[in-house]
């Protein structure tokens, strides 16, 4: 029996990467500085997996910002207009990453998306029609020396042929097809290289074998590999599908000449029964998925030992893995020092699961595990009481009806008097919500934290911050105000703390994307609300203007989206019971005054089953009412406003139409506006604001730009309908940056209210 770890998180345990990355790009420290910085965390997180007893140990899985990046420059999928500034190969990355704008020319970033069905984004290769598809880099290969010269025998690990091309974004005449050739070819040199270095073990990361596959994916898939083991000899290719099951192809890919595959057993419902119903090859390893590297809980290990007993019966080379990359969880428990033993003892975070991954591997070669103290602690952990149990949450659930997910009167009614009522101009402009968090806001909020400033001081701090935000939107013209949002520290975590039911960690940062990492709450219990969250500070807002302030709220599918869910209750419940909680905070909002009320359900995609025949029935027809159970009680002059960023939301348009908002603000800028057309096919009724600029990268859109990008949305949306908004939030930019890019929003709102 052997383990294997399929990625590690590459933050750091003190988000050592992030800080590194952002003195960079403040030129603060040097190229040379940052590389040491990855070397050192690399050293640091190969050991920790050796000294765990971890038989096959990542590489490549480190990167400076993305690892669909890393592919995408490795194979030289670099566009033109990144190559055209002569910047370094660092700075060409970044430049890619984060957009560029300095002495050597003006560049958009690349489309960020998210990662299948998490909350890490990834970039979003671009092709072009004459790009040169070639092995051009050499990270793989540096790192596993680097690795090797360290005494650690490592599997070099990219995203898969199969994958890549589904990820891409096809700018010319050629299509994923036209360049399947070239990609086979730029892999199979990649495995030459393997081969020739002596490399014992790659991994090729497949993730898009998890979603439905017709039978020319399938072909695609056959003609990619049947290419490029060509090339095999004695290195051993493992083929790791993570985040669902391979129901479509599965007894095809056992017949493929792949010595190991990579099957998550937690997420991939059907992979289970697919080994039983058809076996799996003696000849090859199964990497088995049993340890859950998308969750913090500790695994049950009765039941994962009951399935491995029955793979080894069958006489199935099983090796004991992650389910997938333990990137999408926290690194240690280390640091945890406020939660007491009694929470604790229920959670594994990245170095935690490598412990678990060690006693299963120890526990699965007994010939009587139950007698083992490390089987025994798990076994009276998972019979204890948990505490987590809220009656009268449940009696509230018990009593919703149908007439609770329905908001009268209809849209189209509604939008009429919301007019009359607000009285905007044509084109109104706003922001998402957040505007920059400066190191004053951060100072004193700590401080506060830590009680080092009263309340009385950091209440008045905070409102003087209010004020100056207010006044400085109302200067430059913005139609509807936010407060800033400064008493926040992040979108659901500050909702978590006024909400019963939910624990919070200290250091248990995950990497979101590039140098972004999110401390995701854990809920450990029946969820209500405790107290007003928002009331205070919107009220105060209110006050200081004549003009509307958006009441600035989370939606209860993010905030279960963007926490560590519980694994005792079903998804379903926890989002009924945070939207109840919600809609508490939305009925607060509009009895003391506010008029419009943003409820932002950022990461609505990201739950959604890969399959689409799973959609309807395992997500959307309960993620999508209770989004409607939050505003249904409001009357019918109140705006409800939602918000949704950096996901595929295309094909679930009428979904999304159904949540019966009055005004969403979609992420629209940095994937060229490409859902306007399916808005106008769909005939989408709730009026929309697809962002007109890039909040995630430092560059200033010109006034020019933005009045283009607004004549393009007229062409697809009725302009009674079209607000004038950024991508997302500003709480990451600095201030110069967003106050320039700011008034050009306003000022192109003015342009356009004049051409119209």
């Amino acid at each position: 029996m052997q383990t294997s770890v399929i990625g590690f998180p590459r933050i750091g345990t003190l988000r050592e990467l992030k800080f590194a990355s952002e003195k960079y790009f403040k030129k603060e420290i040097s190229e040379e500085e940052l590389l040491q910085t990855g070397k050192e965390l690399r050293a640091k997180h190969w050991n920790t997996q050796r000294q765990a007893g971890i038989d096959y140990i990542s590489c490549n899985d480190f990167s400076y910002y993305d690892m669909v990046l890393d592919t995408a420059v490795l194979f030289n999928l670099i566009p033109k207009r990144y190559k055209e500034l002569n910047l370094s190969d660092l700075d060409t990355y970044f430049a890619m990453a984060r957009g560029y704008q300095g002495t050597y020319g003006d560049v958009k970033a690349l489309a960020m998306k998210k990662w299948f069905n998490t909350n890490y984004h990834y970039i979003v290769p671009e092709i072009e029609d004459d790009m040169k598809i070639t092995l051009a880099g050499n990270k793989p290969f540096e790192e596993y020396k680097e690795a090797k010269a360290l005494g650690i025998e490592t599997k070099p690990v990219i995203i898969g042929a199969y994958t890549l091309l589904k990820l891409c974004r096809y700018t010319g005449k050629k299509s994923l097809q036209d360049i399947a050739d070239s990609v086979a070819k730029a892999y199979q040199a990649f495995l030459r290289s393997c081969e020739e270095i002596g490399i014992p073990w790659i991994q090729f990361d497949e993730p898009a074998l998890v979603q439905d596959m017709a039978q020319e994916d399938i072909a695609l898939f056959r003609q990619l590999y049947d290419a490029i083991l060509s090339e095999k000899r004695k290195c051993h290719v493992l083929l790791q599908t993570y985040f669902g099951d391979v129901r479509d192809f599965y007894q095809e890919l056992l017949a493929m000449p792949f010595d190991g595959i990579g099957l998550d057993l937690i997420e991939g419902k059907k992979n289970v029964s697919l080994i039983e119903e058809y076996g799996f090859p003696q000849d090859k390893r199964l990497f088995a998925g049993v340890i859950n590297g998308k969750n913090i809980w500790k695994n049950h290990y009765e039941p994962t030992l009951r399935m491995v007993k029955t793979l080894q019966a069958k006489n199935i080379q099983c090796v004991l893995s992650t389910s997938c990359s333990l990137l999408h969880v926290p690194y240690t428990l280390k640091h945890e020092h406020r939660l007491s033993k009694h929470y604790t003892s229920y959670f594994a975070f990245a170095e935690e699961k490598l412990d678990e991954l060690a006693q299963l591997k120890e526990l699965a070669q007994c010939e009587d595990y139950h007698a083992a103290s490390s089987y025994q602690e798990n076994k009276r952990l998972f019979e204890q009481a948990r505490d987590c149990v809220n009656e009268a949450v449940h009696k509230r659930l018990s009593r919703i009806t149908e007439d609770d997910y329905i908001r009268k009167p209809s849209r189209s009614k509604r939008q009429v008097l919301q007019k009359q009522k607000l009285a905007l101009p044509e084109f109104p402009t706003t922001t998402i919500g957040s505007f920059p968090q400066t190191n004053d806001v951060k100072a004193k909020r700590s401080s506060y934290r830590k009680g080092e400033v009263s309340e009385t001081e950091y209440k008045e701090f905070t409102k003087k911050k209010i004020a100056e935000c207010v006044r400085w939107q109302e200067g430059i013209g913005l139609d509807v105000l936010v407060h800033g949002e400064y008493e926040r520290n992040d979108m659901v975590e500050y909702f978590g703390e006024a909400l019963g039911g939910f624990l919070f960690t200290e250091k248990a940062w995950v990497q979101s994307y590039g140098t972004r990492c999110v401390k995701p709450p854990i809920i450990w219990g029946d969820v209500y609300r405790e107290k007003p969250i928002t009331i205070e500070w919107s009220v105060y807002a209110q006050s200081l203007t004549n003009k509307a302030i958006k009441g600035m709220l989370t939606g209860p599918v993010t905030i279960l989206n963007w926490s560590f869910p519980r694994e005792d209750i079903s998804i379903k419940e926890s989002i009924s019971q945070i939207a109840l909680s919600i809609r508490d905070e939305v009925l607060d909002l509009e009895k003391n005054g506010i008029k419009i009320i943003q409820i932002d359900e950022a990461a609505l995609r990201e739950k959604l089953p890969l399959r689409k025949s799973d959609w309807k029935k395992e997500y959307l027809d309960f993620a999508i009412p209770a989004f409607r159970l939050t505003h249904s009680g409001v009357r019918p002059e109140t705006q409800i406003h939602t918000h949704m960023c950096y996901s595929e939301f295309t094909d679930i348009i009428p979904a999304i139409d159904d949540m019966d908002a009055d005004v969403i603000t979609f992420e629209a800028s940095r994937s060229d506006l490409q859902i306007l057309t399916s808005l106008q096919e769909h005939n989408f009724e709730t009026e929309v604001g697809p962002g007109v600029y890039d909040i995630h990268s430092p560059r200033v859109p010109s006034v020019e730009e933005i009045v283009a990008a607004l004549h393009t949305m007229l062409t697809k949306i009725d302009r009674t309908k079209l607000w004038v908004n950024p991508d997302c939030g500003l709480k990451t930019r600095g201030i110069p940056e967003t106050e320039e890019s700011l008034t050009h929003m306003v000022e192109a709102a003015k342009v356009i209210r004049k051409d119209a």
